[in-house]
């Protein structure tokens, strides 16, 4: 693989010191071809300053620091850019908490053979969710259904934040166009895609919620996903396949 088909893991992080050491080792044991770029949101807790230290001795660790929260979306949106403008080839969104196994990513760099975008599906061959009370999976899995139904989008799992990007996707998207933060930013970049033409293939990870650590989930962000869905579907003809089917990723 060279250097235009390196993978950058992109972690966003808002008062993660309890799970980020762990998570930068095991992801970075992943292959000697994967980066791994932290986004960090001036977390109170030292988050920052953890990963600083971390890539002063490893230069397959950086740090982009922002002055405050400022929401998921534009923290992804930011590593994007970063990754873009250094030449990466796959750029993979995860989580800091574990709730999304680094071992899966080897088993996406594999997937992008043939494809555009990779998503870790919690409900592709069943369900593979841990540690979620039932309240919590009922409404994640009503949510992927009106997504469904409302956007055409043909995916499983349209609201999950694993999963990975070739370059030339972002490179179509126009990332400043992007108008959601939270959850529903998981639905606009699948979306986009995906209406554009790009291949999209779900592979099977099992999902654990955290251990360590605050959950960001909040109403603000269920109420942001549900207008967004139908936005998206006006803003595209409510449209039930791409504009044009374009080749598969090679």
């Amino acid at each position: 693989m060279g250097q235009s088909e390196r993978t950058l893991v992109i972690i966003p992080t808002y008062n993660e010191k309890d799970n980020i050491r762990s998570v930068i080792e095991l992801v970075l044991a992943q292959a000697a071809d994967i980066d791994l770029l932290v986004v960090d949101d001036n977390s109170p807790d030292g988050t920052g300053g953890i990963v600083s230290e971390i890539a002063k001795i490893n230069p397959r660790v950086q740090l982009l620091s922002r002055a405050g929260k400022l929401g998921l979306g534009t923290a992804y949106i930011a590593g994007f850019k970063w990754g873009l403008s250094r030449g990466y080839g796959l750029l993979v969104e995860m989580d800091a908490d574990f709730s999304h196994d680094p071992r899966e990513i080897p088993n996406m760099q594999k997937a992008a053979g043939d494809a555009d975008l990779i998503l870790g599906s919690r409900y592709i061959y069943g369900v593979r969710v841990v540690n979620w009370p039932l309240s919590r999976l009922f409404l994640s899995r009503g949510a992927s259904y009106y997504v469904r139904i409302i956007t055409g989008l043909p995916v499983h799992d349209p609201t999950g934040g694993f999963k990975c990007f070739r370059r030339r996707v972002l490179e179509t998207i126009n990332l400043d166009a992007i108008r959601s933060n939270g959850y529903a930013f998981q639905i606009e970049m699948t979306y986009e895609a995906w209406v554009k033409g790009f291949r999209v293939k779900e592979i099977p990870i099992t999902f654990t919620d955290r251990y360590a650590g605050q959950s960001k989930m909040s109403s603000q962000i269920v109420r942001e996903a549900l207008w967004m869905v139908w936005a998206l579907a006006f803003k595209h003809g409510f449209r039930r396949s791409p504009r044009v089917a374009r080749n598969s990723a090679g």
